[in-house]
């Protein structure tokens, strides 16, 4: 069931071949005097200004998407997770109300930190930790990404966290951040094994993340729903860690990293014999393929982020967004 590269995601592969034909060099200053060769030397992986662009660019884009419900408005501003989860939401919603969102209120960001690693080779990434108008006073973290330098900045992840949760980051003398391999020892978890594993903790349990809303007390909700009068429901989770979907992780300033990573799930809800499911309602409708009778199934893309520590300890899931993004009715 693993759909880690859509078609953008090889239309952007394609157009690197065709670049990386071309470019071998980039220059670093507006006199062309610093020139750096291939994709090993460790660089800052963006401007600041860049990046402040690429924040207000998303806003913007994003706002326009919002009010029309549509897309396509911005599907050049967003990839991965964050991509899946708000296209759905867009999609249920024109098909709801085609003429667009009348309860829309501009998202409005401020007070952006920004931090920026120093890293080799693509995708070049970076974290805008806002203030916003929505969220209940929550900061809202996103992760920026490009594949090359003719791409976009675009948002792959999306965490709404509590302010005290946000992290600091290790910098250095000039405040570039550390980003840490997905493959690194040196966390109680290696990053890229982080989605796999919260996968099967959310199945089997286990002692490798801490007790939390986004764990056990997942976990306990979970096994309330499963069960249910006239109704049961099965959960399937899947681990997503390649191509738009690949774990970031960032060195924090008490050795520890945060991690973003992306998991799929599935809840399969299934009534009983002589009965059938209930109305989901009319925004999972439209999203749905087939006639809902004696079953329904939901697509749910989550993406979370995490304090992995350093050395032993219990990994903390400090945020998690998801969203419904398909259904089949049988």
């Amino acid at each position: 069931m693993s759909r880690d590269r859509g078609p953008r995601r090889l239309r952007r592969l394609d157009r690197r071949a065709l670049i990386a034909a071309s470019v071998t060099a980039l220059s670093l200053t507006a006199s062309g005097c610093v020139v750096v060769h291939g994709e090993k030397e460790i660089l800052p992986s963006a401007t600041r200004a860049e990046a402040a662009k690429a924040l207000q660019q998303f806003t913007t884009a994003y706002n326009k998407a919002d009010k029309a419900y549509d897309n396509s408005l911005y599907a050049d501003h967003v990839t991965g997770a964050l991509s899946d989860i708000d296209g759905a939401r867009l999609k249920a919603g024109k098909a709801l109300s085609p003429e667009g969102n009348r309860a829309h209120v501009p998202l409005k960001l401020s007070d952006a930190k920004i931090t920026i690693p120093k890293k080799a080779g693509w995708p070049r990434w970076f974290v805008a930790d806002t203030a916003a108008n929505k969220g209940a006073g929550a900061r809202w973290v996103f992760v920026f990404t490009r594949d090359g330098l003719e791409e976009p900045w675009e948002a792959a992840y999306l965490t709404l966290m509590a302010p005290k949760d946000v992290p600091k980051f290790k910098t250095d003398k000039d405040g570039w951040a550390e980003a840490v391999p997905a493959d690194s020892a040196g966390p109680a978890v290696p990053p890229g094994d982080l989605s796999k594993d919260y996968a099967t903790y959310l199945k089997d349990g286990g002692d490798v993340f801490a007790d939390g809303p986004h764990t056990s007390r997942w976990r306990a909700d979970r096994a309330k729903a499963a069960k249910r009068p006239g109704l049961v429901s099965q959960f399937i989770d899947e681990p997503l860690t390649s191509g738009d979907y690949a774990p970031l992780a960032l060195r924090t300033a008490d050795g520890g990293v945060l991690v973003f990573f992306t998991t799929r799930y599935y809840e399969k809800r299934t009534a009983y014999a002589g009965t059938s499911v209930p109305s989901p309602g009319k925004a999972v409708e439209a999203l749905t393929e087939g006639e809902i009778k004696q079953s329904l199934t939901l697509e749910f893309i989550s993406n979370e982020a995490a304090l992995d520590p350093k050395g032993a300890g219990k990994v903390d899931i400090i945020g998690r967004i998801q969203g419904l993004t398909s259904a089949k009715g049988e």
